[in-house]
């Protein structure tokens, strides 16, 4: 008989590899997260290295690093570059204190870096903004408050620094000896952007294709009209790619890119079915039609952040499919959403 007092200690996180000759996978952790780590990717040069992404500003994540780097051969101070996919605090959340030690240079896509304010300088607009937006939703009101300070605590795994240097879509990053190309792919943020290394047909794909789990693209005040419709389309863009491996940010790296990028096209498209569904069966504001969706536990049992995400994800459903002609909004508090009646579509 187990004691249900007994608590399992988590796995190891996974060691440090060489992926390629000059390119090593370094897990970095994540505090209280199912995640647990976050893969930086350092390119060796002759100038010293050159990270992809940072992880969380804790002291565990940041001796982690350092610990990885010298497995690597390098110390801390030799970091010249970070090249940042993503805003989000596992990604963008060292890059300060890394640009403190060594000097080296921070890049993140401009779309990113114009919420860097809102987001971790002064956010008290941007708590307001979730708040209406979550009446808006249908969100009940004794939560609101709850959930509209749910993602406050990340603030404190940030050091919040304004790029350097800004990549477009195109751009080649400044990394000696590495064929590197950033393509923009919003979605997941709004500045996400993937890295495809010609020379060994790598694509660093950060958050927008994982191997197992489907990203969170949330419709919120930071997200853009239509996310989703970005990430679908983004989806399209990195799967042209010639890819012999994708080096993806969280969990494990891949082969089949193009045929990933298939199962989460077919993953949206069946939320698409559950949405109307949804609608047709009474739900009509966005807090409910999320709660008669499936999710990886029952609704009752999500709470604070993933529950706004929830949410957020119904939302750019129904945001998408808004802007195909499928389901309309009534404007409110709540909004209401009503399936659009195909003979008004004609």
């Amino acid at each position: 008989m187990t004691d249900q007092n007994v608590t399992e200690p988590e796995p190891p996180l996974p060691p440090v590899e060489l992926v390629r000759p000059g390119l090593w996978s370094i897990p970095v952790p994540i505090p209280n997260n199912p995640l647990r780590y976050v893969l930086v990717y350092a390119f060796e040069t002759e100038q010293g290295p050159y990270l992809i992404d940072a992880g969380w500003n804790t002291d565990d994540a940041y001796h982690t690093l350092v610990d990885g780097l010298g497995t690597a051969g390098f110390d801390i101070e030799d970091v010249k570059g970070v090249l940042v996919t993503h805003i989000h605090p596992d990604h963008y959340g060292l890059a300060g204190r890394i640009r403190e030690a060594s000097g080296a240079w921070v890049g993140l896509h401009p779309a990113d870096a114009a919420l860097i304010e809102d987001r971790y300088d002064e956010p008290d607009d941007l708590l307001e903004k979730i708040g209406a937006m979550l009446r808006r939703d249908g969100a009940p009101p004794e939560e609101i408050l709850t959930l509209q300070n749910a993602s406050m605590p990340a603030r404190n795994w940030v050091w919040a620094v304004v790029p350097d240097v800004l990549v477009e879509d195109g751009d080649k990053p400044d990394i000696p000896g590495w064929d590197l190309t950033a393509i923009w792919t919003p979605g997941h943020s709004p500045g996400h952007i993937c890295l495809y290394e010609a020379g060994h047909k790598l694509m660093l794909s950060g958050d927008h294709v994982l191997p197992r789990i489907t990203p969170n693209i949330s419709f919120h005040p930071q997200a853009g009209p239509d996310p989703l419709g970005d990430f679908l389309a983004s989806l399209d863009k990195v799967a042209t790619f010639d890819t012999a491996e994708a080096l993806p940010a969280h969990e494990h790296r891949f082969a089949d890119l193009p045929g990933r990028v298939a199962e989460l096209k077919g993953h949206h498209q069946a939320r698409f079915e559950e949405v109307v569904v949804a609608i047709r069966s009474g739900s009509t504001t966005a807090w409910d039609i999320a709660s008669h969706m499936t999710w990886s536990r029952p609704w009752e049992q999500i709470q604070g952040w993933m529950r706004r995400a929830a949410a957020g994800e119904t939302l750019a459903h129904l945001r998408y499919l808004q802007k195909q002609g499928i389901v309309d909004e009534i404007d409110g508090e709540p909004a209401e959403w009503h399936v659009v009646d195909l003979a008004t579509r004609a």
